[in-house]
């Protein structure tokens, strides 16, 4: 037990001492070099965090990089950019990673956490050397879904069918979401029948979609990611040769399209987690605006469901449509 205390106080002053000093050199006017890592700025949801982090970055005269890997799978890649956000001189990371808890990505992060501080960004990531996180639960976005699932279709009306259309197992945010939707689910008539995965590019899900008509041409309903709910409303607007009734349309998350799915109601419902307040806190935090009291516990926005004619819908806060960050 005291092995472990110690451990744990020095890491305590170790990250209290790291952030300190980032601060100090930016109030004293040496600029400061914040690295991002990403998975891949294919989903639009990464765009409207990109545009909150340099929102935020240039109100406090921080330099950002930016790095994307190329996709959930490319592991290798982001452990290699986050060696080279060091020796680029970073004096923070923050990373949207890859995977939560694959050991090769736990190692790197906890050998670049004794040099800089390093800042866990949306997705989860069980690394016990984090000097801090932004992000929601994504449990929570999951049981946004399923409630409201549930309020339409209670326990005891007719069954209804959905397939679940999401990221890759890897990624830290589908095993949490999974897990909240069914939850909200069980007291429902609607009974998930397949779930299936990829990366989220739109490319790659519409695959899984198409595959998903194929498999389960009856579901009432396709829940998806942004992605893939982008995929469907296009696919299902093309015209068919069959009477099969189309399903509703649900996103486990929201982007640009979603929201434009939303106010045309092609799209029913979709949990909003403010992506671009996401970017702003995580700048916030790395610089030591935000005081790191417990590094394990997220620092995120309230979730919010979605749906045609929700208050502030129209308003909603995402990027620019013709924004694109500026990548290494």
């Amino acid at each position: 037990m005291c092995q472990c205390y110690g451990r744990a106080l020095a890491r305590s002053i170790a990250l209290v001492a790291g952030i300190a000093t980032l601060w100090a050199g930016a109030a004293a006017g040496a600029e400061t070099r914040l690295c991002v890592l990403v998975p891949h700025f294919k989903d639009e949801y990464w765009l409207s965090v990109g545009y909150g982090l340099e929102e935020e970055a240039r109100r406090h005269g921080v330099d950002l990089m930016f790095f994307e890997a190329g996709g959930y799978r490319a592991l290798q890649t982001q452990i290699a950019q986050l060696e080279g956000c060091l020796d680029r001189g970073a004096d923070a990371v923050l990373i949207g990673a890859v995977s939560s808890d694959h050991p090769a990505l736990l190692a790197a992060v906890s050998q670049a956490a004794v040099q800089r501080p390093v800042f866990g960004l949306v997705n989860a990531l069980d690394a016990p050397d984090l000097a801090g996180r932004v992000g929601v639960d994504w449990a929570d976005m999951g049981r946004a879904v399923g409630r409201y699932l549930a309020e339409r279709h209670p326990l005891g009306t007719a069954p209804r069918q959905a397939v679940l259309i999401s990221g890759p197992a890897e990624a830290g945010w589908t095993g949490p979401l999974e897990t909240g939707l069914r939850d909200e689910l069980a007291q429902s008539a609607v009974r998930i029948v397949g779930v299936l995965g990829a990366d989220t590019g739109l490319r790659e899900q519409l695959r899984l979609v198409e595959d998903a008509l194929d498999r389960w041409p009856g579901a009432d309903f396709l829940i998806g990611s942004a992605p893939a709910i982008e995929a469907a409303m296009g696919h299902l607007a093309q015209p068919v040769q069959h009477a099969t009734p189309r399903p509703g349309l649900v996103a486990t998350y929201s982007s640009h399209t979603i929201k434009r799915g939303l106010i045309g109601g092609q799209v029913l419902a979709a949990p909003f987690d403010d992506p671009m307040e996401q970017g702003r806190l995580a700048v916030r935090q790395a610089i030591g605006l935000i005081a790191v009291a417990h590094p394990d516990q997220a620092l995120g926005p309230e979730i919010r469901l979605l749906q045609p004619g929700s208050d502030g819908l129209p308003q909603m806060n995402l990027s620019p449509p013709e924004y694109f960050p500026m990548i290494e």
